[in-house]
């Protein structure tokens, strides 16, 4: 079986090739709006199956198209990439000092089937200084990340206390989760 990763994202490349299954990586632009009545992981699974069924490719019966969508959810409110410094600054002082979840949705479409799952961790960050927070945006450019931080990185290491759940599933992809799903599913041995 071999695995289409449909991600522009470093990180869940990097993720999957750890598994080491055999796979290709697919780009495409794909609008990720959504209803604003979704909450919490409907809306990863919203845009995880969306990005899935905009794959124009035909889907052959040895392949398996992975798409995923991550999110931050803090205060009753998303938090996704931000557009400019100032929103990722707005985004990292409401995260320091408190706890937040972040939801991975995970679509895994095949020719005759598509299975939506999501993961939740919960994260817990200590309160940090705006200068602090500058230097992080100013030397990472997190304006790719759900939530204006990588977990992986800087931000990481001086900011996370502790986390309850997957750390891969911060990063972009529950790599552990993923690979029981496509068990589950008879699509890897």
């Amino acid at each position: 079986m071999e695995i289409i990763l449909a991600s522009k994202s470093p990180r869940r490349q990097e993720l999957i090739k750890g598994l080491e299954l055999k796979y290709k990586v697919f780009t495409y632009e794909v609008d990720e709006s959504f209803d604003p009545v979704l909450k919490r992981n409907e809306i990863p699974e919203y845009l995880a199956k969306k990005k899935a069924l905009a794959y124009e490719q035909v889907i052959n019966q040895d392949e398996v198209l992975i798409t995923a969508d991550t999110v931050v959810w803090v205060n009753d409110k998303v938090l996704n990439k931000p557009e400019n410094e100032s929103e990722a600054l707005e985004m990292l002082q409401t995260i320091c000092g408190n706890k937040h979840e972040v939801y991975t949705g995970v679509c895994i479409r095949t020719k005759n089937q598509i299975h939506v799952f999501s993961e939740k961790t919960e994260v817990f960050c200590n309160a940090m200084k705006t200068e602090d927070l500058l230097y992080y945006i100013r030397n990472y450019h997190p304006f790719d990340k759900a939530g204006s931080y990588g977990i992986q990185d800087w931000f990481g290491y001086s900011a996370v206390e502790k986390i309850n759940g997957c750390f891969y599933n911060v990063m972009g992809l529950p790599v552990n989760r993923l690979k029981k799903e496509l068990r589950k599913m008879a699509l890897i041995s």
